[in-house]
């Protein structure tokens, strides 16, 4: 169960937005330069729903890879740090690592929104559909939990830029 959980706190506090005018952007990483938030609810199979925030600041580096380091507070839990490296590997697709995860994390752009997908321990997949919001400085994401195919539980959160 604490798979789920960490699974699910991990996807509801994702800071990888991309803004509304995603399609005129030549480097939609730049949007997380800076300062970002997530709040969200995360809802597991036979656990009392929970709240999280994260406190996202990333920085592109010289070879274009962002690096972004969030503080991670999920309700009646001890704050941690999640640690991001993302790339462009192709128009409208990146890839990179995040700490949490087991093995890649990949993103494709598909009509507008982006899907997020990772492996975590315990055989919990993670699917992320986060869709920019028309203010251009937020998203809404939704996630879906998954072990051995079957759905677990999922979470429903706000990312915006702070700066």
């Amino acid at each position: 169960m604490k798979s789920f959980a960490a699974a699910a706190a991990v996807a509801a506090s994702l800071a990888f937005a991309l803004p509304a005018s995603a399609a005129k952007i030549d480097d939609p990483l730049k949007f997380f330069e800076g300062k970002t938030e997530s709040i969200g609810t995360v809802r597991l199979a036979m656990k009392k729903p929970f709240r999280s925030r994260a406190i996202g600041h990333g920085e592109i580096k010289a070879d274009g890879t962002l690096e972004l380091v969030q503080r991670v507070h999920d309700e009646g839990e001890q704050p941690r740090e999640r640690r991001w490296r993302m790339r462009q590997t192709a128009p409208g697709r990146y890839a990179g690592t995040m700490s949490e995860a087991k093995g890649p994390v990949t993103v494709e752009e598909v009509g507008g929104r982006f899907r997020f997908r990772f492996r975590m321990d315990g055989s919990v997949a993670v699917e992320q559909w986060l869709t920019p919001m028309p203010d251009g400085r937020s998203a809404r994401s939704v996630v879906t939990v998954r072990k051995y195919g079957v759905r677990v539980g999922g979470s429903d959160a706000m990312i915006r830029k702070l700066d």
